[in-house]
């Protein structure tokens, strides 16, 4: 059974790691994963102090980082990797109608998740999700800004990951809970950071249709955009 050792951050620098880092906390750290809104000399501080690879997606906040991405960080966005044997897919972003960088409408986040089917079911799949903005009615907010993806939530349940972590959603906003399960897949809010144990069994890892697995999508999607 592949497993990992994740620091898991979004939207907010935490003071106990950023003035008093200690090392021991993060003893065993595999990765540290990224969920967005979070400045760029932050991360490439984590990834060199916890010393373990550091993937990220964009927050809505990230239009700096076209310039001056993270150093030693490697994007995750739009893109699959295999960590340990356990397959990531990540997309950045929050929903929006606004043309600032990385704010994308329903119909944009669909046709970014069609184009990345090819490489998606290469993998014969994912294992962890990591996004921004929440899935749609899964920890997200009530206002426009802070609603999720209804395409996330399709992908979700086409492809019936292990974990989703999200950020987007801080826990001033009014947050229930930080963790749900939907389905298959555990949802992790990753406000501020977490470390988590992933666990993920090795079942059926074949290469999907990409044919097939784009007709199922769309035709789920349609209905719900």
């Amino acid at each position: 059974m592949p497993q990992l050792k994740a620091l898991v951050v979004a939207d907010h620098e935490s003071s106990y790691i950023w003035d008093h880092f200690d090392k021991s906390r993060f003893k065993g750290v595999d990765v540290i994963i990224s969920c967005g809104d979070l400045k760029a000399s932050y991360l490439s501080f984590l990834t060199t102090m916890v010393a373990a690879p550091l993937y990220y997606v964009h927050g809505n906040h990230d239009g700096r980082y076209l310039e001056h991405p993270p150093e030693g960080c490697i994007s995750l966005e739009d893109k699959m990797v295999e960590i340990n044997g356990i397959r990531i897919f990540g997309m950045g972003g929050c929903k929006s109608h606004s043309p600032k960088p990385f704010h994308f409408t329903e119909r944009d986040i669909a046709r970014k998740i069609v184009r990345r089917f090819p490489q998606i079911c290469s993998f014969g799949g994912f294992d962890i999700f990591v996004t921004h903005a929440p899935a749609a009615g899964l920890g997200d907010g009530e206002d426009k800004f802070h609603q999720g993806f209804s395409s996330f939530r399709a992908l979700l349940n086409q492809f019936t990951p292990y974990y989703h972590f999200h950020g987007h959603q801080h826990l001033n906003y009014g947050v229930k809970s930080r963790s749900i399960v939907y389905g298959n897949t555990q949802i992790i809010n990753a406000y501020g950071y977490q470390i988590i144990d992933i666990d993920v069994p090795i079942v059926n890892r074949k290469r999907l249709s990409y044919i097939r697995t784009r007709y199922d999508w769309g035709k789920y999607n349609a209905a719900e955009l």
